[in-house]
């Protein structure tokens, strides 16, 4: 059974690629530039965008089954051609998606899965630990991090636990039909979050507390839109409760418990040293 993985040099995509490949399934991995994806040995580049149908017929040749984003990788907009994806993919054969949102409501490529009666699961991840790399220049070069709203928690997951999941539906039965929000072991404020690095790291970090009118305008130097400030805004100050809500779904569809924020910065610690 070949599995497609979309966005295969991504945060989701590259660990699940490796997951795949370890438990011995082929896959081939969507990119847009094989030549540069560096890939685990096995795994079998093809250039594709998911926001471009017309470069997918490849992609889904012999392709059985699929990990699908409902974004655009490039910008992080919703896709629009959902429709025109899952008529390829059914038409290729594939049975069986898993399509990681990229938002709370419902994409146009989710509903298009769902109403083509393929064996489908969404996954439904909070904050990524992987954001936490925002940091890592001024810990390396000051050993500070700055942030706002130090009250705001938020259950981050390790990106390799939402590729476990995506294993799981996408090679086993009884995961149809379903949307597992993913979170880690723990919820927390961005202090918590300082305090785990300079553990981890051996070294004290000190957290700067940034008032919300510097935390929006280093938003807006950074080129955010009015909507994007916006929707910043609410998620720190009136987040949806499954943010910072602490749930079991990763042990329980993979049978084993999610991985903490301090194995995540020892795996990346390299990138937070001097």
């Amino acid at each position: 059974m070949t599995i497609l993985v979309a966005g295969a040099t991504g945060n989701v995509g590259r660990p699940l690629v490796e997951q795949l490949l370890a438990a011995g399934h082929p896959v081939r991995a969507l990119t847009r530039n094989p030549q540069k994806a560096d890939l685990p040995a096995g795994a079998q580049a093809v250039a594709g965008n998911l926001a471009e149908t017309e470069s997918l017929a490849e992609a889904f040749s012999g392709v059985t089954a699929a990990h699908l984003i409902s974004f655009n990788g490039e910008d992080f907009s919703e896709l629009t051609n959902g429709t025109e994806i899952v008529e390829l993919a059914r038409k290729a054969g594939v049975r069986r998606v898993t399509v990681l949102k990229g938002d709370v409501s419902k994409s146009p490529l989710e509903e298009a899965v769902e109403a083509a009666g393929l064996e489908w699961t969404h996954l439904s991840p909070v904050e990524f630990m992987s954001n936490a790399l925002e940091w890592a220049e001024s810990v390396r070069t000051e050993g500070v991090v700055r942030e706002g709203f130090p009250e705001s928690r938020s259950a981050i997951v390790h990106e390799a636990d939402i590729a476990s999941v995506a294993v799981t539906a996408l090679t086993a039965d009884g995961h149809a039909g379903k949307e597992y929000w993913l979170t880690g072991p723990q919820a927390l404020t961005p202090a918590e979050k300082v305090r785990v690095i300079g553990e981890v790291i051996g070294r004290e970090v000190r957290y700067i507390e940034l008032s919300r009118d510097e935390v929006v305008a280093g938003w807006r130097d950074s080129g955010y839109s009015d909507d994007d400030v916006e929707f910043f805004l609410m998620m720190r100050t009136n987040p949806p409760e499954a943010g910072y809500t602490v749930l079991p779904t990763v042990e329980e569809v993979t049978g084993r418990p999610a991985r903490a924020f301090a194995q995540w910065v020892d795996e990346n610690a390299a990138a937070f040293k001097a």
